[in-house]
């Protein structure tokens, strides 16, 4: 009987530890920017993939520029980051084995409300930069080589602005909502991406000042790291998650995330 008891303890031991380990197959990396995460819109998706699919997405939240250096240490299985000219250097140097556009949304930049800068009347985002620089008003940067970092620093370059060192330019060295806090209690400018800044509640006295150039324009991109180089990457789980990110479904989530009645992202289709 003693026997008969053990036995029956070891299959069930043994079928519990298989299905962990089934779950824990289940399952990929997925490093991305924190705009995905702090907008909100990995709590509003990742829900509905993972009841669909049974795959859990375990989100690292980085700039894009760490997050494509956790690629490239094949730390992840995937990525969602956005900085274009930086995630196809990623898939040129064979890191990423092919990138797929996903979604997009604008940055903005936002300030006190009193406008010292005035960038409210500036023609282009360029001059809006220019503005802030001619009139050493306080800019914080998220200095994190994040895709708003490097947005930020193609601004500065296109108006010939080096604003490193000066005592008006401070770099936070964090993500998006730290940032922004920063910019919050100092009274100061920043970009931001929207999403972000919509599910930003310290607010105090900064606004959206200036919006709508083309060159705003903020586009998002899956990738794979490539399993070629990094052979432990879950290739068949990973490009699940990306082919419903880019299919009808995972277009229509992306689409169906709102805060206060505004779509924050939308689909690349």
């Amino acid at each position: 009987m003693a026997n008969g008891i053990l036995k029956r303890l070891f299959v069930a031991s043994a079928f519990s530890l298989a299905a962990l380990g089934a779950v824990a197959a289940d399952s990929i990396t997925l490093a991305s920017t924190t705009s995905t995460e702090q907008s909100g819109l990995f709590g509003h998706i990742l829900p509905i993939f993972e009841k669909k699919t049974g795959i859990t997405v375990k989100v690292v939240a980085l700039g894009t520029g760490q997050a494509l250096d956790v690629g490239r240490r094949g730390d992840a299985d995937a990525l969602l980051v956005h900085d274009r000219a930086k995630e196809d250097a990623f898939v040129a140097e064979g890191y990423g084995a092919y990138r797929k556009n996903v979604m997009y949304n604008d940055f903005v930049m936002v300030g006190p409300t009193d406008d010292p800068a005035a960038i409210k009347s500036a023609s282009d985002a360029g001059d809006a930069f220019k503005k802030i620089a001619s009139s050493a008003a306080t800019f914080v940067s998220r200095g994190d080589r994040s895709g708003t970092h490097s947005a930020e620093q193609r601004f500065w370059k296109s108006v010939d602005v080096t604003p490193s060192g000066r005592d008006w330019y401070k770099e936070a060295g964090a993500g998006m909502g730290p940032t922004l806090n920063m910019a919050a209690g100092m009274g100061a400018y920043t970009l931001t991406d929207r999403g972000t800044w919509a599910n930003f509640k310290n607010r105090q006295g900064l606004a959206i000042l200036y919006s709508g150039d083309a060159k705003l324009f903020n586009p998002y991109g899956a990738i794979l790291v490539n399993p070629e180089r990094h052979p432990h990457v879950k290739k068949a789980l990973a490009e699940t998650f990306i082919d419903w990110l880019t299919s009808d479904e995972g277009a229509a989530a992306i689409a169906s995330y709102k805060l206060g009645g505004e779509q924050l992202f939308f689909p690349m289709k």
